[in-house]
C-alpha cells in the first residue's frame, strides 16, 4: 500500500516495543485508581491499536489472553473481558485495510463505535451475571478512548517513523 502525500514510509515495527506497550497498557490498567466507570480501557486501546498496525502480529489469540488477566485482575466474570478484546480484535483486523486509508481524527471516529461496543458487550455480561448498573458515565469511556486515539497512534509509530540511514543518493 502506498502512503499517502505527505506521509513518510514507516519503519518495521520493533516486536519488542509492540509487546512491552501492550505490557505497559496492562500495568496502568491495573493500576489502583478506584473503580471509574468512565475510565479509559488502556488495553483495549493497544489492542485495536496493534491490530489495526500490526494484524498478523497482534491477533484474536492475544486478545483473549490479554482479557483473561483483565478479568481475574477485576475479579469479573471469567471470560468477561476476554469475549469483549476478543470481538474487538476480530472487528479491528477486519477493517485494518480501509482504516489505515484515513487521517487519524477521522481514524478515531471509525475506532468509536468498535470501542462502544465492546464496553456494551462487557456491561450486557456483568448485567447476565447478576452484577449492577455501573451508571451513565460508562458512556464516557468509549469517548474518552476515541479521544485518545491520536496520541497513541503518535507515541506508538513514534520508533517507526525515525530515519533510517540518512543517505543523499538514495530517495526513500
Amino acid at each position: 500500500m502506498m502512503p499517502r502525500m505527505g506521509d513518510q514510509l514507516l519503519l518495521p515495527v520493533n516486536p519488542w516495543f509492540m509487546w512491552a506497550s501492550l505490557l505497559l497498557a496492562l500495568g496502568l490498567n491495573m493500576l489502583p485508581l478506584g473503580r471509574l466507570p468512565a475510565m479509559p480501557d488502556l488495553v483495549a486501546l493497544a489492542l485495536v491499536f496493534w491490530n489495526v498496525h500490526q494484524p498478523r502480529r497482534v491477533g484474536v489469540g492475544a486478545a483473549f489472553c490479554f482479557g483473561l488477566l483483565m478479568d481475574v485482575h477485576e475479579g469479573a466474570v471469567l471470560g468477561q473481558h476476554a469475549l469483549a478484546y476478543t470481538l474487538l480484535s476480530y472487528f479491528a483486523i477486519t477493517i485494518h485495510r480501509r482504516l489505515l486509508w484515513f487521517s487519524t481524527p477521522a481514524q478515531a471516529l471509525h475506532v468509536l463505535p468498535l470501542m462502544a461496543a465492546a464496553h456494551l458487550v462487557t456491561l450486557l455480561l456483568r448485567l447476565a451475571t447478576g452484577g449492577h448498573f455501573p451508571g451513565w458515565s460508562l458512556l464516557l469511556s468509549p469517548l474518552f478512548e476515541t479521544l485518545l486515539w491520536p496520541l497513541v497512534s503518535l507515541l506508538l509509530l513514534a520508533p517507526q517513523r525515525r530515519a533510517p540511514d540518512p543517505d543523499k543518493h538514495r530517495p526513500l
